[in-house]
């Protein structure tokens, strides 16, 4: 399987990306082929809300030249998307947030009969860490993520949390067996 993980944190080697590390990790163990892209420091604009996009419903067709299309074009691409991200205010970073956005160039004709994406058929899974607890503070990135797989028309493999986490070094060996079963569980 062709997967790809869209890594959301600007730290590199933070909580977020010590828990993808090992979801990697396993998914290279399992023999899926995993690309790892690092959000931070790309050049991402947000959606303009144009629809110049949806002139060409057959191609990543945004007319925005940053380092975007080439992210849609790789999860066109891919088996399985990974987006992982901090909890920043009930949601994801600013950096996958751009992302997502922009992946509205990626289906057409949302709510209609002939709705047609890009992505039909692929799998898509969120890992977020926080600071805190699950109630009144990471649902809202969870409910999100959940709805996004209808216009995308994906299969939703799986979601995790790692609440309570500060530091990469704080995290005990529980994270790390979550890390691997959530990497088994989006690709069974």
């Amino acid at each position: 399987m062709k997967i790809l993980t869209l890594q959301g944190s600007a730290r590199k080697k933070g909580n977020t990306a010590t828990v993808l590390g090992w979801v990697e990790e396993e998914l290279i163990n399992q023999g899926h082929e995993v690309t790892s892209i690092y959000l931070h420091g790309k050049n991402l604009n947000g959606c303009m809300g144009c629809a110049k996009c949806k002139e060409v419903p057959d191609d990543v067709g945004c007319v925005q030249k940053d380092d975007v299309p080439e992210i849609l074009g790789r999860m066109v691409a891919a088996d399985l998307v990974v987006f992982a991200s901090p909890l920043y205010f009930w949601g994801v970073s600013a950096q996958l947030k751009a992302v997502i956005d922009r992946t509205y160039s990626l289906y057409t004709r949302y709510h209609e009969p002939d709705h047609a994406s890009l992505l039909e058929g692929r799998r898509q899974a969120l890992l977020v860490t926080g600071a805190g607890g699950w109630d009144n503070n990471a649902e809202a990135a969870f409910t999100a993520f959940g709805r996004m797989q209808n216009p995308h028309k994906t299969i939703h493999s799986g979601t995790l949390y790692t609440g309570k986490c500060t530091t990469p070094a704080d995290m005990d060996a529980s994270v790390r067996e979550q890390a691997v079963a959530f990497a088994r569980q989006i690709t069974a």
